[in-house]
């Protein structure tokens, strides 16, 4: 029985682990997760659960060779520090693990920092990338902020580091701050109000400025081989609410593929595009499974457990997605725990 762990991920890990175990094959897994709060939600699907400590560099490294040495980990699949593990990578084949991770710990560098992945795109004939600036200065972000707006540009900006929609703003012309007060959070700001903020500090941690794009947002979700051959790619449009439609989309399966033979990228990665004037532009790309490939696989493909395969260097059959499927997801209770007190009514329930 091979045993697999995933290091610190989001909650949503709970639904990769249940994939794995419950893969079409009945092969057998023994999972492993670890978290800085042992009661996570990513934690609840673990045969084995422990407590992950808080560390940097290469002392998290350090934890994560005893923590495969101590528990014979065959498949480790991490979220947190992924650059710094993969410049150590060798040492885990030396202990027996195998890593999901792109090796590459150049490509890594730029796929974490989203405008030195921009640069590398341009002139590629892969996709079109957003037009933008990084600053670090408020006057930088006025003279960014004031190019774009002159081509007739919205604009919104980012970290240029950030994970998932974190530091994400929209620039807007004006606000109603009361109607604000009793509506929906949202993402607006006036640009006086961020120049504002920005003005506070002499210096501040870069951020791209760059063109809004306003049409339909995509994920795809690729599966690949060990050598980053593309196995699978399957997109997923965000639409209103809670719905997403796994769609075909031949000009996205066409974009996928050409990163694919660009940069190789191995077993899960996500590419996020979105759309302007009928154009789809980059966004980012993902070294490691996305926050909605669980609604992705609804289309028949067990990318979490095809790439475990994959890691492993076993072949499995990869089955044709089924696409034109419209999803959703509700939130499900489950007890973490039983207090001691409860414990005789519960028996009593049963």
């Amino acid at each position: 029985m091979k045993r697999i762990w995933f290091n610190r991920w989001f909650s949503v890990a709970y639904h990769y682990m249940n994939m794995i175990r419950n893969n079409p094959y009945g092969e057998r897994f023994e999972l492993y997760g670890t978290h800085p709060n042992i009661q996570h939600m990513s934690l609840q699907a673990c045969d084995h659960a422990e407590t992950e400590p808080v560390l940097e560099g290469f002392e998290y490294v350090e934890f994560c060779l005893s923590f495969c040495k101590r528990h014979r980990i065959d498949v480790f699949i991490p979220r947190l520090k992924m650059l710094e593990i993969a410049k150590y990578v060798d040492l885990f084949d030396q202990i027996g693990t195998k890593v999901m991770l792109c090796r590459d710990t150049e490509l890594m560098e730029n796929l974490m920092e989203k405008d030195l992945f921009y640069e590398s795109v341009r002139g590629k004939q892969i996709v079109e990338i957003p037009e933008y600036y990084v600053v670090n200065t408020a006057v930088a972000f006025k003279e960014a902020y004031e190019s774009l707006t002159s081509k007739g540009l919205k604009v919104c900006f980012k970290p240029t580091n950030a994970e998932g929609g974190m530091g994400f703003r929209i620039i807007v012309e004006e606000q109603n701050r009361l109607e604000e007060l009793y509506g929906w959070v949202n993402l607006n700001i006036t640009f006086e109000q961020a120049y504002e903020a920005f003005s506070s500090q002499e210096t501040f941690e870069d951020i791209m400025v760059m063109e809004l794009l306003e049409g339909n947002e995509y994920s795809i979700d690729c599966l690949a081989s060990a050598d980053g051959e593309l196995q699978a790619a399957i997109p997923r449009r965000k639409e209103a609410g809670r719905l997403y439609l796994l769609e075909d989309v031949p000009e996205l399966l066409e974009i996928s593929r050409r990163f694919a033979a660009e940069y190789r990228i191995p077993y899960v990665y996500n590419i996020q595009v979105k759309y302007n004037n009928g154009i789809p532009k980059l966004l980012e790309i993902n070294p490691r499974m996305s926050g909605g490939l669980y609604i992705t696989c609804l289309s028949g493909v067990n990318i979490p457990y095809l790439a475990v395969k994959a890691v492993l260097g076993e072949a499995v059959a990869i089955p044709v997605p089924q696409l034109g499927i419209t999803a959703s997801y509700v939130e499900q209770p489950i007890v973490l725990m039983t207090s001691e007190a409860a414990q005789p009514e519960l028996e009593k329930s049963i």
